[in-house]
């Protein structure tokens, strides 16, 4: 019988004068990874070997110019690139940002071909990734417009995850996005992810308010009563168990994050310093709706610490282990869905 190949894990090198290539060395440094993926870095052998030197790992890489060089049980470098690249760590560059996303798209385009079966994606700098070729504020925009479905950035743990109906938007611009419309389609992407990606099958879903405390009845805006509250009522008469809004506040000092499967933010910060305040260092940004299985550490590309050795690169091999997790859950999901009586059939 074959014997089916590992998870095939695409990993972008981001932003090279950043912490991203001494986490993901630090993370395959340890050869048991190998036993639960097969990974293919996006940068250059000539890159990695600069880095590899630089920090002293003990790590060994099988180049490959085409992604069906691939080699199962090896730490697979692409050369997405030849040329001799100058690291300067913790400086700002248009250079590393060329390099960024030259990695991201060779990546992306391979994982919509199959080639590779998900991404984990190093940090990068939003501001120098700009160009006349690429305008997004981050990975999540660029994969939202590459892969099929309707993005939403979903920071997980096993204990706590907290979704956004808002992520890369300025605050004061924030009310004018949320509206019926958005609240339904993020609800129901977390709610189907849940299914999908983690295996609950009948999710409980908080929901944050918008203003503080909920408006206070119009005091302190209308947006939570006028929008919000109908809409949650709206989807709680078709079946979702979705709860709130709650107050933002004190919601999570409260804990009462923990009786519930995911937790909806209105905004960026309201999520997201909560979350990394609970889990930094262990949490995921996971790009949960889309076709294809994207996820990546919980930090930037930490300037301050680059080239020191520093790093810590916990949360990139969580981002992996949580690729490998998702992609698998939903293959089960699939498999289940397309027979339905799979499951009793193995009990007989």
């Amino acid at each position: 019988m074959k014997v089916k190949e590992k998870i095939k894990v695409g990993i972008t090198i981001g932003d090279l004068n950043g912490i991203g290539g001494e986490i993901i060395l630090k993370t395959f440094e340890d050869s048991r990874m190998l036993d639960f993926c097969t990974p293919v870095i996006y940068a250059s052998v000539k890159t990695m070997s600069h880095l590899k030197k630089h920090f002293g790992f003990n790590v060994n890489f099988n180049g490959i110019n085409t992604i069906d060089k691939v080699v199962h049980g090896k730490l697979n470098v692409f050369n997405a690139w030849n040329e001799k690249v100058n690291i300067e760590f913790g400086k700002e560059s248009p250079k590393a940002g060329e390099l960024a996303i030259k990695s991201l798209k060779l990546a992306v385009q391979h994982l919509k071909e199959g080639a590779i079966d998900t991404l984990v994606t190093a940090p990068i700098n939003k501001h120098n990734i700009q160009s006349n070729e690429f305008q997004f504020p981050g990975h999540t925009d660029y994969l939202a417009q590459e892969l099929e479905g309707n993005s939403l950035m979903f920071m997980v743990t096993d204990a706590l995850k907290v979704g956004l109906l808002t992520d890369h938007v300025p605050v004061k611009e924030v009310t004018n996005h949320i509206t019926a419309k958005r609240i339904q389609e993020k609800l129901h992407i977390i709610h189907k992810s849940l299914q999908q990606d983690f295996k609950v099958r009948k999710p409980k879903i908080a929901v944050l308010g918008i203003n503080p405390h909920i408006g206070d009845n119009g005091v302190i805006g209308k947006e939570d009563d006028e929008v919000l509250r109908p809409t949650l009522e709206a989807l709680r008469e078709k079946g979702m168990l979705v709860f709130g809004p709650y107050a933002a506040d004190s919601f999570f000092g409260s804990n009462n994050y923990k009786n519930f499967d995911a937790i909806v933010a209105s905004y960026h910060d309201q999520g997201l310093i909560p979350f990394k305040t609970l889990s930094f260092g262990n949490g995921v940004n996971y790009t949960a709706g889309l076709n294809k299985v994207r996820t990546s550490p919980d930090h930037g590309t930490a300037y301050e610490i680059a080239g020191k050795g520093e790093a810590d690169e916990n949360s990139f091999k969580q981002a992996v282990f949580t690729a490998i997790k998702i992609f698998k859950n939903r293959e089960e999901h699939q498999a289940l869905t397309e027979n339905p009586l799979k499951t009793n059939q193995k009990k007989i």
